[in-house]
């Protein structure tokens, strides 16, 4: 890259991914400064948002996130979701975005010097390989600050760089909320708002329906 031209990235971002690693670091994600936060450091030729979101309902409480971020620098891909029931009787929704984040990666790889995907998902390992075999840096964002960490092993394994959301969390804060560990988020359902509760956020769908890398 000659030393005169920025350069090029991209970020892709799995928004449920993102969404329950930042919660459990006790944060909030501020889509406005992460943009920010980008481009004050190399030429940010786009940035994707991936989500899914349920037909059968008249009003998301996502569909504010995702308009938002459609009038403020982001490419939004959506998808249906799949609800289903679990083995133990709660409502749960399903929506992999993996194979529309691999098609736009792979179609903007061309373009780019550096592809940063937020998520920890262990299927993008080989989408990962793929675009390194075009001369492409890749840099994984995801969590290890968690039990258990939320970024698979293989697919922090496979990237040029590995940065925790947590070391990027000055950077990309809207406001601090009550820390939510992983291995307790579902319990108590049902039960009413404890002191520490907070307003719920845009995204907080996602609580309910996290489709997380095994």
């Amino acid at each position: 890259m000659p030393a005169d031209r920025p350069e090029r990235i991209a970020i892709f971002i799995d928004g449920a991914n993102l969404y329950a690693a930042s919660r459990t670091l006790g944060f909030d994600v501020d889509y406005k400064n992460l943009l920010g936060h980008f481009r004050e450091r190399a030429y940010l030729v786009r940035a994707y948002y991936y989500t899914a979101l349920l037909e059968t309902d008249e009003y998301s409480p996502l569909r504010p996130l995702v308009d938002w971020l459609g009038y403020n620098g982001y490419s939004v891909v959506t998808k249906p979701a799949k609800e289903f029931t679990d083995a133990t009787g709660r409502r749960r929704v399903k929506g992999s975005v993996d194979i529309e984040m691999a098609v736009d990666v792979l179609d903007l790889a061309p373009h780019l010097d550096h592809v940063v995907l937020f998520s920890g998902d262990g299927d993008l390992r080989r989408l990962v390989e793929s675009v390194q075999r075009r001369g492409v840096r890749v840099t994984v964002i995801s969590t290890i600050r968690s039990q258990p960490a939320m970024i698979a092993d293989e697919l922090r394994r496979q990237a040029d760089a590995f940065l925790d959301l947590a070391d990027l969390a000055d950077h990309i804060t809207r406001r601090q909320v009550e820390q939510r560990p992983r291995a307790s988020q579902g319990a108590g359902r049902g039960a009413g708002p404890s002191h520490g509760a907070i307003r719920a956020t845009p995204a907080e769908p996602f609580r309910e329906a996290q489709d997380l890398p095994e």
